[in-house]
């Protein structure tokens, strides 16, 4: 039963990495590819690291807080520096594409 839990795991971890990399590969402009990397890849980045610590805790009988440690670092840093670059990229007026550029509906019609 182990095995299956940990292959789902890995199985979701390859998906949303996948996805994640797509995204950061197709999307048009900076902002729309920063979406990519910090949601979808971390997340699956995640659930590859759960599987880890799923394996490792049950083969060696103690619980194995590296992959959970590294996880926690995982999904405090990348949020902090998704919004450092954005921030970054705004403060230098970084090329938008038109449709994610911030426009009020009154300025639409």
């Amino acid at each position: 039963m182990l095995e299956w839990i940990l292959a789902l795991l890995v199985l979701i971890g390859a998906f949303f990495t996948l996805v994640g990399s797509v995204g950061l590969y197709k999307l048009p402009d900076f902002f729309m590819r920063l979406h990519g990397p910090t949601k979808a890849t971390t997340l699956g980045v995640g659930a590859i690291l759960l599987a880890s610590a799923l394996y490792f805790t049950f083969k060696t009988d103690h619980a194995s807080l590296h992959e959970i440690l590294i996880t926690l670092f995982l999904f405090i840093t990348a949020p902090v520096s998704a919004h450092l670059m954005a921030k970054a990229a705004l403060h230098i007026k970084l090329k938008q594409v038109e449709r994610t550029k911030n426009v009020t509906e009154a300025e639409r019609f």
